[in-house]
């Protein structure tokens, strides 16, 4: 292990522990730059995939047959502006349940809140509330693994926008501070967008190097308060779909009933 400008750099990708019972795969939707996550288990085969996005639902559910799985959840992990979520058109392909926070309003299968867990084999996620960029955003946490997936909550060097879905930047402050900065400075994070072709930081990189969430919380609702982004390209066809986990967009030909 060695160190540079103070951070630890350890020398994994993802599994400390060397565990053999994990499937991992970070895909990517270049249109919206969104990262979305498979997580296996190599031993009972079930798995879940984390912010699918539907114009990528064909190539992803594809990876879980070559790798021979049995999708179980389709998670979101809020309300996305940007894209279209995959969650519905897997359900209808797969027949897995669909996963979202019960704050974000949304219909899903299972809504989730603080402290709930997602099971798939023989690991466990742990919910934890993260609001701020929309009201209804969660991390998930695998603690076994030391990562945590963030979603808009915290960005690599950056966090989502608080400018709409009912966002607030002091309540996106206190989440990253109290939920996901108070993580071991070791748990790697691997966020839902990237718009740098950066994959994954930590915990301990994001307290050091974030340069928002370093400065002081009056700092940061100044910085977020005057960033007069423009609204996403997509967010009139997403909102609407993302409601109803996307589903109205899938072809009609491939719905189940």
């Amino acid at each position: 292990m060695s160190k540079f400008n103070g951070v630890k750099i350890v020398s994994r990708y993802f599994s400390p522990s060397g565990e053999k019972n994990l499937i991992f795969r970070q895909f990517f939707d270049h249109i919206s730059s969104t990262y979305t996550y498979l997580l296996g288990c190599a031993k009972t085969r079930e798995c879940i995939l984390i912010d699918p996005v539907l114009e990528q639902v064909k190539r992803d559910f594809q990876v879980t047959q070559d790798l021979g799985l049995k999708l179980k959840y389709a998670v979101n992990t809020h309300m996305h502006a940007d894209h279209v979520t995959g969650t519905g058109y897997l359900r209808a392909l797969s027949g897995c349940k669909t996963i979202i926070s019960k704050t974000s309003r949304a219909q899903a299968d299972i809504h989730v809140e603080e402290n709930d867990s997602i099971c798939f084999g023989d690991h466990e996620l742990k919910v934890l509330s993260t609001p701020g960029h929309t009201n209804g955003c969660v991390t998930y946490y695998f603690p076994s693994q030391g990562v945590a997936f963030t979603g808009d909550a915290l960005l690599i060097r950056g966090c989502g926008r608080t400018d709409f879905q009912e966002g607030d930047p002091k309540i996106l402050y206190k989440s990253v501070h109290s939920k996901i900065f108070t993580l071991p400075e070791s748990t790697l994070l691997f966020p839902a967008h990237d718009y740098k072709g950066m994959m994954c930081t930590s915990v301990e990189e994001e307290k050091k190097f974030n340069p928002r969430l370093t400065k002081s919380e009056q700092e940061f609702v100044e910085i977020m308060n005057n960033l007069n982004l423009a609204y996403p390209q997509q967010i009139d066809r997403a909102l609407p779909a993302n409601r109803v986990c996307g589903i109205y967009d899938i072809p009609n030909e491939e719905k189940k009933n």
